[in-house]
């Protein structure tokens, strides 16, 4: 080409690029206001074909569309769901069953969101779709409601379940319950909460296992229950032996369902107690012999051991569950033993009522607190054979820290106050109860003169470091003492009772001789504050015999033991002070 044609030609091409430069700029801004126009319009409105549970909201943005759909769904929302319920008809509150509406995500995910998205734009100006609320549900209150529903119309699953009672096993069958499915439940009611014209749902009931089968109690009591209790557990302390048996044990035993499964638990608590009532921290404690049940008993020695109760605990529940001749659990103690065994008060054979003797008091507040502590202090005194009782070493001194008050007591032949006056009827009354049990006397002192609600010739007193009353345990067997008592009241007598427990070993016959040596009363006139006045009574001499005969296993023969009293006169008391008190 010529070079002038070549120039000419270059500003005709410069020109036609611009020309086609501004085109494509006024395309791009054309198209661009459109689309910011189109994105004003839209908005955040909801596409306007749009329909949630058959409410129109189309084309209203998103918070006036939550509006409409709240509206248009307010019936709905408030009416009850017509359910059966295994062919009984239920009304379900929707609120109650824990549904609700959330408008404003259903909204959401019908599209309506300001978006510079073309799709959004697009499906705003030309589409819209019909779509379900979204429904929410409070699974509390869901349950809740569920579980009512169950009671009412279904039956709870029975779990299988193992209890123990003493040295037995008491089993509980499981049983199959009926409830309503959750989620299949849910998904109906779901369902038919937002209908226009909803059918009648129709819930029911299904099979429910218990969570503890036939099977799992059977393992249970395979593996731990039934060994539990075949044979007691023998607790080794540094070679001292102590038995336990499932009588006892048994109720720190428990079986708790837990996954599935019937597990072995274990009360340390109970457990201790347990133990404790065979042995003791510390100190050992030897045997005894009581009353129980109105019948005397060995109490079992406890010897003295010192351990770690959580080692106790930790190997219990292993031990328990093994067969006989493996079920020793060895803890790491000190053992002090006890002086008087078990096996020792067994062979004092304390079995049977030997003796049994109550006397009689008038009211006075002063008998009942005496005679009532002396015989709470004799209650339960177990003699052995050999020993001798003396009142005055168990019953102790006659003071007010030791429980005991002032009252009369005899002095110089006429009645006087001091502490522990009273105590002669319970010493009197354990004379006789010693008498008929044919026991030895060893010392007691009759009155110095006779008081009629004593036997004549049979009874005793004592004084505080003067006079005990001692007798001996010559037979070959244990004597239990036990003692009763029943105060005395303005309307009617006191009584006490002192009855001994052993094994027979004499029959006891007593005779009473006729009163001799009769001797007259003096007349005393004292002039004192604390003059007591008394109406005195003649004196006199009695012979009481005992008689043994030999019973049971007593091959002795024992001669006749007579008890020869005097009884000096109970003088006369006038009291010449006038200011005296007689109390």
């Amino acid at each position: 080409m010529p070079k002038n044609q070549t120039s000419a030609a270059q500003p005709r091409e410069k020109a036609g690029a611009s020309v086609v430069l501004w085109l494509l700029v006024g395309i791009v801004v054309l198209f661009g206001g459109l689309y910011a126009a189109a994105h004003y319009v839209a908005g955040d409105k909801v596409p306007r074909n749009t329909t949630v549970a058959g409410v129109r909201i189309g084309g209203h943005p998103q918070e006036e569309a939550a509006e409409r759909l709240r509206a248009g769904l307010a019936d709905r929302v408030a009416r009850d769901i017509a359910t059966t319920v295994d062919g009984e008809q239920v009304a379900v509150d929707p609120a109650t069953a824990g549904l609700s509406v959330d408008y404003e995500a259903s909204v959401a995910e019908s599209g309506g969101e300001r978006s510079w998205d073309p799709v959004r734009l697009w499906d705003y100006f030309t589409g819209g779709d019909a779509s379900e609320a979204v429904v929410e549900v409070d699974e509390a209150a869901y349950n809740a409601f569920l579980a009512e529903l169950d009671e009412q119309h279904g039956e709870a699953p029975r779990d299988g379940a193992i209890a123990f009672a003493g040295n037995r096993l008491e089993t509980t069958d499981a049983r199959a319950g009926r409830a309503l499915d959750p989620s299949d439940t849910l998904a109906a009611l779901e369902s038919a909460f937002l209908e226009e014209e909803p059918d009648v749902v129709a819930l029911e009931m299904v099979e429910v296992q218990p969570d503890i089968d036939a099977s799992d109690v059977q393992e249970a009591l395979d593996g731990f229950a039934s060994p539990a209790v075949a044979a007691p557990v023998v607790l080794r302390f540094e070679g001292s032996d102590v038995k336990v048996f499932p009588a006892d044990y048994t109720g720190a035993l428990s079986l708790v369902p837990t996954d599935g499964e019937l597990v072995p638990t274990l009360d340390a608590a109970v457990l201790s107690e347990v133990v404790a009532g065979t042995v003791t921290q510390g100190a050992p404690v030897d045997a005894s012999v009581a009353l129980v049940g109105g019948k005397p008993r060995v109490v079992p020695a406890k010897p003295g051991v010192t351990f770690d109760p959580a080692e106790l605990e930790a190997g219990f529940l292993d031990v328990v569950a093994k067969p006989q001749g493996e079920r020793t659990l060895a803890l790491t103690a000190k053992v002090a033993k006890p002086d008087f065994t078990t096996k020792d008060a067994r062979a004092l054979r304390v079995r049977e009522r030997v003796s049994t003797f109550t006397t009689y008091f008038p009211y006075a507040e002063y008998r009942n607190v005496n005679i009532g502590r002396a015989a709470e202090l004799i209650d339960g005194t177990l003699l052995k054979p050999g020993e001798t009782f003396s009142l005055n070493d168990t019953v102790g001194e006659r003071t007010e820290a030791n429980g005991f008050t002032k009252g009369y007591v005899i002095n110089d032949g006429i009645l006087v106050q001091d502490l522990g006056g009273g105590v002669s009827q319970m010493a009197t009354t354990l004379f006789n109860a010693m008498f008929f049990a044919g026991l030895e006397d060893v010392e007691h002192k009759p009155h110095s003169f006779y008081i009629d609600r004593y036997p004549v010739g049979r009874e005793a007193t004592v004084a505080w470091g003067a006079v005990d009353l001692r007798f001996r345990n010559d037979t070959p067997y244990g004597v239990l003492i036990d003692t009763s008592f029943t105060n005395s009241t303005p309307s009617s007598s006191g009584a006490v009772t002192v009855t001994m427990y052993s094994t027979k070993h004499w029959k006891i016959t007593s005779t009473t001789g006729e009163r001799h040596n009769l001797t007259k009363p003096e007349t005393r006139r004292i002039d004192s504050l604390t003059c007591h006045a008394n109406q005195g009574f003649g004196g006199f001499d009695i012979d009481v015999v005992r008689r043994f005969e030999p019973v049971g296993d007593n091959t002795e023969t024992r001669e006749d033991e007579v008890f020869s009293t005097t009884y000096i006169p109970s003088d006369t008391v006038i009291c010449t002070n006038p200011d005296a008190v007689d109390e």
